[in-house]
């Protein structure tokens, strides 16, 4: 029998200070069992994903160690950036790879966020497959109003989340100094998530923004002003997504998140942006993968964009999926260390 392996996906609140952003990490590497594979800064974002794969385990371990490191480090009361986020590690999901189950990883959730909140006093709200009630498994449900509106939450003065949604599951349940230095985490369990990011050659992310509304699969809500509302839904299934302006890039992008891409890929997103963009007289200037993304990706992409691709083999194709992306459009793309399966191979 292979060993299980299992991915884990933290996401931490700073994306410029190269210092802090090394210790960070550093702090998950040097654990007997995991690897850390990848960890990606977005100076906009002010956020850093890191990917951690191998042993259950280990791989728990690891992503402890760097909360712990991350709690120590960074202060939300002088944290800014473009992505939504309550603390200062804002998700922590861990994702079934092989021979190991998403139950299995939901469990690794629940110790991980046991621990945290014991031993770091952080709150802590598990989601997805972890989550403890229906209305806490969307993770933008238990992120609504995010660090700013966290002190609310804990103060009883919130009027965005409904009782189901508004205290964490585990850790300090009232706004504390420690607190508002770490804010709160969201520890959980789920698929492969793919995020992604389209590039649109405009600076002020007008064209991106509306895109964003028209691809998500939440859609638009559409007001009267009447006060009447309802929502129209989006183009993609399994997508979250959203418009940003990247003023470091003179470019705005339209931020997704691919929740299965079985359903939505990469190349599905891709090319229903560049039309919709088209149609506003926008071009696309390329895309970005924030952390890794499966093999499968890459070859189902290359099946789009190769001329004979019947013929092509692996490696043709998944240079034909990063040419036909433009992943290279940002900086160099190095396909064997953001390809789940080829970085875990010459790693281990």
């Amino acid at each position: 029998m292979s060993t299980p392996l299992v991915e884990c996906v933290p996401n931490f609140s700073e994306g410029r200070n190269s210092d802090l952003i090394d210790e960070i990490v550093n702090s998950a590497r040097g654990v007997d069992g995991c690897l850390v594979l990848s960890a990606e800064p977005d100076a906009d974002y002010n956020r850093t994903v890191v990917t951690l794969a191998g042993l259950p385990g280990p791989v728990a371990e690891a992503a402890y160690q760097l909360i712990s490191s991350a709690k120590s480090l960074i202060d939300m009361q002088e944290h800014e950036g473009e992505h939504p986020r309550m603390g200062a590690v804002d998700v922590c999901p861990f994702i079934p790879l092989r021979d190991s189950t998403m139950d299995e990883c939901a469990a690794l959730a629940t110790r991980l966020g046991e621990r945290v909140s014991q031993n770091l006093a952080i709150p802590v709200y598990f989601y997805g497959h972890a989550a403890k009630h229906p209305d806490r498994k969307v993770l933008s449900a238990l992120r609504k109003g995010q660090y700013e509106g966290l002190k609310g939450r804990l103060s009883n003065s919130d009027s965005v989340h409904s009782e189901q949604t508004r205290l964490p599951d585990l850790g300090p349940t009232t706004w504390t100094g420690d607190v508002a230095k770490s804010g709160a985490i969201a520890i959980g369990a789920r698929p492969i998530l793919v995020a992604y990011n389209v590039n649109l050659d405009e600076k002020d992310a007008v064209v991106s923004r509306k895109i964003g509304t028209i691809v998500r699969s939440s859609g638009r809500l559409i007001k009267q002003e009447s006060g009447k509302k309802m929502r129209v839904s989006g183009m993609l299934d399994c997508v979250q997504g959203m418009g940003i302006q990247l003023e470091s890039h003179g470019i705005s992008q339209v931020s997704m998140n691919l929740l299965d891409i079985s359903v939505t890929d990469l190349h599905d997103a891709f090319e229903c942006i560049r039309s919709l963009a088209a149609d506003h007289g926008i071009k696309t200037a390329g895309s970005e993968l924030v952390g890794l993304a499966p093999l499968s990706s890459f070859l189902e992409a290359g099946k789009w964009y190769h001329i004979d691709p019947d013929n092509a083999s692996d490696d043709e194709l998944v240079e034909a999926a990063v040419e036909g992306l433009g992943l290279d459009s940002m900086g160099p793309f190095e396909a064997s260390g953001r390809i789940i399966e080829w970085a875990v191979e010459a790693s281990t």
